[in-house]
């Protein structure tokens, strides 16, 4: 039977071995979450943030979907908390509406009241269904710039990765990555006014939607130098309008969160209200976070290091072998990456952060190494349950 099978999925379309793989993963991620849910449960284990009603439905609703069950419910303040100093504190705004306002409609739809844990229970749905539509999207982006065998294992490492669980739970990483994927995929194919209303509501579900438009950016230049005047007026123009539609969205946030709240800066204050617990209270500035939280914990040589890493990285994208993943992939990693070190304050969001990039998965230096692609996807497998424990009962994610 085994055999039956295994020949059945090597004969079936590629969409249907991925959604086979993204189903077995939620499998798994279940039982991991499901295992830790119900020994915390029974031993009394705190949890990273209170939930009055546990369950694990609500096992799903620490911290970040807390704040999107509250902007379901009641939507956005039009005035900000702040604490006795006058510094604001944090709060829905920097939290956007895409994914909860899904979440509302869907419930609208059954006729479901968000009251309670039906937030957290609809939004696990809503996330799964994006999760599987984000994995074939992302096979689909690799098959096309790689090849058939990178599209599977980076679909299969995607799936059974170590913050994989994340796919299905109430947060909005499922949607971005759908949509996210969805416009490279757009891009790669040189449907570049496809990629407007997947931006579009990119940039209302996760900030980071400027790196879409960088990439089309970096692209459209690759292209103009290569194809010269065969890279024809109209297609110009689309990378111009759907370039500038993307980055207004990106940049509309901020200005709705000083409009709403008649508060300049509410969208940045809002943000710098979570350094406060890692570096103190700062002031933002562009492309030293990753040096700020560095130098505070390991002074200089944390410093240092970061300065390494950075040159690590560029140095990899430099290299033949992921040049190969086409301009489309590793330009839009690359702008991704700089947008993290250029705003992100690092700490443990960040390993959930770096989901975006997934496409390098299928980079070709990993697919052709039997034993290395193995090991990663069994640590990955092995390290979902201490991803678990660190996010969910020690900090969170």
């Amino acid at each position: 039977m085994r055999q039956r099978l295994s020949t059945r999925l090597r004969d079936a379309p590629p969409v249907v071995v991925v959604l086979v793989l993204y189903a077995v993963s939620r499998l798994v991620s279940s039982a991991w979450l499901g295992g830790l849910f119900s020994l915390a449960t029974s031993q009394g284990w705190a949890f990273a943030s209170h939930r009055a009603d546990p369950s694990f439905a609500s096992f799903s609703g620490s911290w970040d979907a807390s704040f999107y069950r509250t902007i379901a419910q009641q939507g956005y303040p039009t005035e900000l908390p702040v604490d006795d100093d006058g510094h604001v504190l944090p709060n829905p705004w920097a939290f956007l509406p895409a994914f909860p306002w899904l979440v509302r409609g869907v419930a609208a739809v059954l006729g479901v009241d968000l009251a309670g844990n039906a937030f957290f229970a609809i939004g696990l749905v809503v996330a799964v269904i994006a999760g599987g539509g984000a994995a074939v999207l992302l096979h689909r982006v690799v098959l096309e710039t790689v090849g058939p065998q990178s599209a599977l294992w980076a679909a299969a490492l995607f799936c059974f990765g170590p913050l994989s669980f994340v796919l299905q739970v109430a947060y909005a990483e499922s949607l971005l990555l759908l949509l996210t994927f969805g416009a490279l995929l757009a891009m790669i194919r040189q449907r570049y006014l496809l990629m407007v209303p997947l931006g579009v509501v990119a940039a209302f579900t996760r900030p980071g939607v400027l790196a879409l438009a960088l990439a089309l950016a970096v692209t459209a230049i690759m292209r103009l130098r290569r194809e010269g005047k065969a890279f024809r007026r109209r297609e110009r123009v689309s990378v111009v309008v759907a370039g500038l539609l993307i980055s207004a969205a990106g940049l509309a946030w901020p200005v709705i969160a000083d409009h709403v709240t008649g508060r300049s800066g509410a969208y940045l204050d809002t943000e710098l209200s979570w350094w406060v617990g890692f570096v103190g209270r700062q002031h933002f500035a562009p492309l030293t976070p990753w040096f700020v939280m560095a130098g505070t914990f390991l002074g200089v040589a944390g410093i240092v290091l970061v300065g390494v890493l950075l040159g690590a990285v560029t140095w990899a994208f430099t290299r033949r072998s992921t040049q190969a993943m086409g301009v489309e992939v590793v330009s839009y990693a690359a702008s991704y990456l700089l947008y993290l070190v250029a705003v992100f304050l690092p700490q443990q969001s960040l390993p959930r952060l770096l989901l975006p990039v997934a496409p390098l998965l299928g980079h070709p230096a990993v697919v052709a190494v039997p034993r290395l692609r193995w090991v990663l996807l069994w640590a990955g497998v092995a390290l979902q349950p201490v991803a678990v424990v660190l996010l969910w009962f020690v900090g969170y994610p």
